[in-house]
């Protein structure tokens, strides 16, 4: 599946606010190594560098598109610098003091496990911070998995899309952290996104959500699913005065190891 940062990154200030919002949470002084696993375009890595200037800044991801991106911001400083890697395959180092990872462990099956190989690898006094959607059962992905799995799509698509078991609830990463012996917190926040412009949700799914959707089908195919999803978002999320108002819950965690 390819991704397109510059699609990606159009609702730039909405996506980033969540980051923001969780490595605030992460209290590590001096990190020798932090690695952001998902990077994406790199932009927000590169704060992760201006924040801890003496720390090595890795950032890792699956698609050369958005690593194509990440890598002018590398060539600026010298600390930063970015891997392509299956972040299902990476294990921290003994030098990883500080883990981020921003909305990309609901694209991987089975990463609570993930997450505990991860934290029993850690050190004590390392940092484990992570976000991810938590809008799986929002109009906006219900109703594409209702058409995806319709009578007219269902071969072509079944199967593509995940539900509700695609992430955890906030208990479950508390729990895991928890358990990890982590001194942890967690929580959701529902942000209150007003987007601009014409059928706005859909621009917004189609750099994140309905890529697996589109990928998977022909050109006019995916136009004409396109199409159908987006006259249900409209009736689902109607355009008012100010925008569309596209509420979108997140869920955090955020830890540090004890020991």
């Amino acid at each position: 599946m390819k991704w397109d940062p510059a699609k990606y990154v159009q609702f730039g200030d909405y996506r980033d606010r969540p980051f923001f919002d969780l490595t605030a949470r992460i209290r590590a002084m001096r990190p020798a190594q932090v690695v952001d696993l998902g990077c994406g375009p790199g932009n927000l890595t590169a704060t992760l560098a201006g924040r801890w200037p003496g720390a090595e800044v890795v950032g890792l991801d699956s698609s050369a598109e958005m690593l194509a991106k990440a890598a002018q911001l590398a060539e600026q400083t010298p600390a930063l610098r970015f891997e392509q890697a299956d972040i299902a395959g990476w294990m921290p180092g003994p030098e990883t003091d500080v883990i981020v990872s921003n909305a990309a462990l609901q694209w991987v099956p089975g990463h609570q496990d993930l997450i505990r190989a991860w934290l029993e690898a850690l050190r004590p006094g390392a940092w484990f911070a992570m976000q991810v959607p938590g809008n799986f059962n929002a109009p906006s992905h219900a109703l594409m998995r209702e058409l995806a799995s319709s009578e007219r799509w269902a071969a072509k698509l079944g199967g593509i899309l995940r539900g509700g078991e695609a992430v955890g609830e906030p208990a479950d990463y508390l729990g895991i952290l928890l358990d990890a012996g982590c001194a942890a917190d967690a929580w959701e926040t529902s942000y209150q996104q007003v987007l601009p412009g014409p059928d706005a949700v859909l621009e917004w799914v189609r750099g994140t959500a309905l890529r697996p959707v589109i990928a998977a089908l022909p050109a006019a195919d995916g136009a004409a699913f396109e199409a159908e999803y987006a006259a249900a978002l409209r009736t689902a999320y109607p355009r008012g005065v100010h925008g569309t108002v596209f509420p979108f819950r997140r869920i955090f965690a955020v830890g540090q190891k004890q020991g």
